[in-house]
């Protein structure tokens, strides 16, 4: 696989066209080696670590397996409104005074429209003028309109996960399609937003489904490939569905660096897991992470994870 990872840093791109299998058949230590070279020689010792604010939680109308949002399923997620502008700015700062370099509203929902968008904007004004923070957001289909709208009050980059696969989404959402998503991300690179777009592993796809996504990502130019491992919630269809091994987790990560050498691969959901935080998936491809708690797990700590990217000889994103 050094001859490949070589060939990529030298400017060649895997596409549709190409036989990927030894992707899947190469030994995995040698295979992460490659990915770690590719890594370190395109995107260099910078990281980025992101957190994220849950602004409005519960009661979604999608049907996504996975989310524990969906008031398809019966779980036990909190349900709230739209959060105060100064709550999402006083955990911003406290963010930001903790190293972390970015940060993302994510709302429950199909969109975030009216007075709702205008509290986000209000928020996302303050958070340009009071912090340094890199700006997300992710509130699921918008306009065109509305994302020129997110990107003049501060936004920078825009999150929409494929989740999975064309061939394999129907089977884990039915309330909207593929196409739909791939359509919003478009919308969302026409208003000049950078794209934070992904997936999440262990839904019981197969390999040809991760291959694919991978594939569609590197087509759609996305900046930031945010990698989750499916955590099972009591109360949705995916509950109680094992846990992927080690070993093809981190195949993952490393065939997605492969694929796309030049994007963030950011471990997210699930990486609290293993023992180390996922040490070994930043040798493996990884170069960015989300911190802290996700939407509606328990995540890491930022502290562990500043410390764990020194151990692992990153420097600040901005020092890259």
């Amino acid at each position: 696989m050094q001859t490949l990872a070589a060939e990529i840093i030298q400017g060649r791109r895997l596409t549709r066209l190409d036989d990927l299998a030894p992707l899947l058949q190469a030994g995995l230590e040698d295979l992460c080696a490659g990915a770690d070279q590719i890594r370190k020689a395109l995107r260099g010792a910078g990281y980025e670590l992101c957190t994220i604010i849950n602004a409005r939680s519960g009661r979604c109308g999608e049907d996504c397996t996975f989310c524990a949002q969906s008031c398809h399923h019966q779980t036990q997620a909190q349900e709230y409104p739209f959060l105060e502008v100064e709550e999402i700015v006083r955990q911003g700062k406290r963010d930001e005074a903790a190293g972390v370099q970015r940060y993302s509203l994510v709302t429950a929902g199909r969109a975030v429209t009216g007075p709702e968008l205008d509290q986000a904007l209000a928020a996302y004004r303050r958070l340009r003028e009071e912090t340094g923070l890199g700006l997300c957001a992710s509130f699921g289909f918008q306009s065109v309109e509305d994302f020129r709208r997110l990107k003049e009050a501060g936004v920078t980059r825009y999150h929409a996960n494929l989740e999975t696969s064309r061939r394999n989404f129907p089977n884990i959402c039915t309330t909207h399609s593929y196409q739909d998503k791939i359509d919003n991300i478009r919308r969302a690179k026409q208003a000049g937003l950078q794209i934070c777009s992904g997936g999440i592993v262990g839904l019981g796809e197969t390999w040809e489904d991760r291959l694919e996504l991978a594939l569609d990502l590197a087509e759609l130019e996305v900046d930031s490939i945010p990698l989750n491992l499916l955590t099972p919630i009591p109360g949705t269809p995916l509950e109680g569905t094992p846990p992927l091994s080690v070993e093809e987790v981190r195949r993952i990560v490393a065939v997605f660096r492969y694929i796309n050498p030049t994007a963030w691969i950011r471990m997210a959901a699930g990486r609290g897991r293993f023992a180390d935080g996922g040490a070994i998936l930043f040798r493996s491809g990884a170069n960015s992470a989300i911190t802290g708690d996700m939407l509606t797990t328990t995540g890491t700590n930022i502290a562990q994870d500043l410390d764990l990217m020194k151990r692992g000889g990153f420097l600040n994103g901005n020092q890259a």
